[in-house]
């Protein structure tokens, strides 16, 4: 039975501050860089695979150096890519603190995919036991299309209303945000329950986790305590614990539980995940 995921993998330089940019010029040193595999939908698949699940990762690369990177990451973690083309690798600049702040430049982004690829990556999708498809162009042409198979989806920092997420949010059956954009998160779990999931989970950082049913039951589940080395990564890794956790028939607080175990493991990496820091695979300074 195989997770199919489809979405962003990316060639990312993670550039660490003591404090982000103020809005004026001047001159700022880094405390840390590394460049490594990047990408919402790498990271899934590579904690998926770590966890010993069948998971397959579609996703557009070009035939650059950045491409060749991301593939080789990719495979050195164990992740079976199905690698289609662009025009130009996508490829972040994103400037970190320890204490979680981003901001993310975007840098190169792929091009639109050819609709036979479209089509392909959709009947994959159909015959998954599980289709994770992420925030993406190319993710909103297959919700669009639609899929068979049951679809889980990270909204990412949803704010409730924001256009580009709803068709992804009600073509879900399980559906992961964090809080950064509202104040009260479980009125946004309720309200994406409203639009037709069973399942809507929020990551709240330190704050841990929460979810809500179907019958508006409320869970939650404390972070698990780490030396934080660089947050990014850290709600996929998440995702992906609670998703094995699910498909292995433990509960919803189960499940939590376990991806809270699992972002950890993002947390206390430079990488997405530990697999990840293979000498093909990225290069750190600082």
């Amino acid at each position: 039975m195989t997770v199919v995921v489809c979405g962003p993998a990316t060639w990312n330089h993670l550039i660490e501050l003591d404090r982000l940019p103020e809005p004026a010029p001047h001159m700022q040193f880094a405390t840390g860089s590394v460049r490594t595999v990047g990408g919402t939908s790498a990271g899934k698949a590579v904690h998926l695979a770590e966890l010993g699940l069948d998971v397959r990762l579609h996703a557009l690369l070009g035939a650059d150096a950045e491409g060749a990177a991301v593939a080789s990451g990719l495979a050195s973690a164990g992740v079976r890519l199905a690698r289609h083309a662009s025009d130009a690798t996508e490829q972040h600049v994103n400037l970190m603190t320890r204490a979680g702040e981003r901001v993310s430049l975007y840098v190169a982004t792929p091009s639109a995919a050819d609709p036979a690829v479209v089509a392909e990556i959709g009947d994959d999708l159909d015959s998954a036991a599980v289709a994770v498809v992420d925030l993406s162009a190319l993710g909103a042409e297959l919700v669009a299309r639609g899929i068979d198979a049951p679809v889980w989806t990270d909204l990412h920092d949803y704010d409730g209303k924001a256009a580009f997420h709803e068709p992804f949010l009600r073509a879900a059956e399980v559906v992961f945000m964090n809080d950064d954009a509202v104040d009260d998160p479980w009125r946004l779990l309720e309200s994406c329950l409203e639009r037709g999931p069973r399942l809507a989970v929020c990551t709240r950082g330190a704050s841990g986790a929460i979810a809500m049913d179907a019958a508006r039951r409320r869970y939650a589940v404390a972070a698990v305590e780490v030396d934080v080395v660089d947050s990014n990564g850290a709600g996929d890794a998440f995702f992906a614990g609670f998703l094995a956790a699910h498909r292995a028939g433990s509960d919803v607080e189960a499940s939590l539980a376990a991806g809270a175990r699992q972002a950890a493991v993002a947390l206390a990496s430079p990488h997405l995940h530990p697999a990840l820091s293979e000498p093909d695979a990225g290069t750190r300074t600082g």
